[in-house]
């Protein structure tokens, strides 16, 4: 009953929002409920000193929807999988240099810049922290995230081949991001610096390679059975149950579920719609996961608007918060631009295709998630506090501003 409190507080809660919204800020959904949130949970703490309880009440709310159980455990799944059911394998094939590289590369040195410029930072601010965990923010926040990038710029008016690249770079460097997340979590909780490279390097791989193995087996199974019926309830019920089902096996074999149903979407999203799909069943496997890509991101962003109720402390740390934004801006940047450069297999990018997959490369609440599983011991509230700042920034301010970056498309390299 608990669980069933919750979930109908957060649909009701998330139903008003995007109604005030949609009549009134008119902004793209997922930012319009997010300041909302932001705004009410400004409101519930200063009203929380003269009605403790309602604030209180609130404080429950959030902390009993666990965003980061919630969010890695069950609505990045369905997300992955309906963002990736809508992206043509075609249009990825052309990006995949990028893509890889943008994904692997691109994420282990905005991981290592963000760590060290944070590790000087916060000695000149008195807030020194060891290295081992400058490079844990580093990790956390260097992967661009799914949920946010493919919920915004679908709406940005973005040239393709730019789009294409940001978001399959999001797509799939989950996979990366999170094993290097735990390596460096399990590094700073042993305080050992005797590590393997090879060793992370390996299970970077059976994790990404094994969750893509494992992802086009689930595609390629999954239409087989759909060839041999003509049902669109039932065909909307196998696609359900690949994610799900799908993920309990990823977790079951050590492979990387995220990855896994990127590639399960980009199998049923190009092959089974080509080869398989009736046209009702095509037209009820769009609908059906549009409606639930919009109502899951809907719920997310309003949650991440409402994670500035349990976050402690916040006010001591936002000069940190304000620096952190622009590092990981040029990390981002450094992180777009040397691969361009040095990479023999990719095509170097003029300044204006630079400049809108800085800006375009969003966090949100995969960050979030990653830094509420950080132990207390290790300067969990600062971490936490100076990505929240990060995510606001970058879902708010770059969110609403990068379809104006696109203005001279034709100018854009691609």
């Amino acid at each position: 009953m608990e669980l069933y409190y919750t979930f109908s507080v957060l649909i009701v809660l998330t139903s008003l929002f995007a109604y005030f919204n949609h009549r009134f800020l008119k902004l793209p959904a997922t930012i319009g409920i997010m300041i909302i949130a932001l705004v009410c949970s400004v409101a519930l703490v200063a009203l929380g000193k003269f009605v403790p309880h309602l604030f209180d009440d609130a404080k429950n709310l959030v902390r009993d929807a666990d965003l980061e159980e919630s969010l890695m455990g069950a609505m990045l799944n369905f997300l992955l999988f309906a963002g990736a059911i809508h992206i043509k394998f075609s249009d990825l094939k052309n990006q995949k240099k990028y893509v890889i590289t943008f994904s692997t590369v691109s994420v282990i040195i905005s991981t290592f810049v963000v760590g060290g410029l944070m590790f000087y930072i916060l000695q000149a601010l008195n807030i020194g922290i060891p290295f081992i965990q400058c490079l844990l923010f580093g990790a956390l926040i260097s992967p661009t995230d799914p949920i946010a990038v493919l919920g915004i710029l679908k709406k940005a008016g973005v040239p393709k081949a730019i789009e294409t690249k940001i978001a399959g770079e999001s797509l799939f460097n989950d996979g990366v991001a999170v094993v290097m997340f735990v390596s460096i979590l399990n590094l700073a909780k042993s305080q050992n610096m005797d590590f393997s490279l090879g060793e992370v390097s390996w299970l970077i791989v059976k994790e990404a390679v094994g969750g893509g193995i494992l992802g086009a087996a689930l595609g390629w199974t999954a239409s087989r059975a759909m060839k041999k019926i003509d049902d669109y309830k039932l065909e909307v019920l196998i696609t359900l149950s690949i994610v799900m089902g799908g993920y309990l096996l990823a977790k079951k074999l050590h492979v990387s579920p995220p990855i896994a149903m990127v590639v399960a979407g980009i199998f049923i999203g190009n092959y089974a719609r080509t080869y398989v799909m009736s046209d009702i069943t095509k037209d009820y496997v769009d609908k059906f996961w549009e409606l639930l890509d919009e109502i899951m991101n809907a719920i997310l962003f309003m949650l991440i608007g409402f994670e500035l109720l349990i976050i402690e402390n916040l006010n001591d740390y936002w000069v940190a918060g304000i620096i952190a934004i622009l590092v990981v801006l040029f990390a981002r940047f450094v992180s777009i631009w040397a691969p361009s450069r040095i990479v023999p297999l990719i095509d170097r990018l003029d300044k204006k295709s630079t400049t809108i997959l800085v800006w375009g490369g969003l966090r949100g609440g995969v960050s979030v998630a990653l830094a509420m599983s950080i132990d207390s011991e290790l300067n969990k509230e600062l971490i936490l506090s100076i990505t929240y700042f990060v995510v606001v920034f970058s879902i708010i301010v770059q969110g609403l501003t990068i379809g104006k970056l696109t203005g001279a498309k034709k100018n854009i390299k691609a």
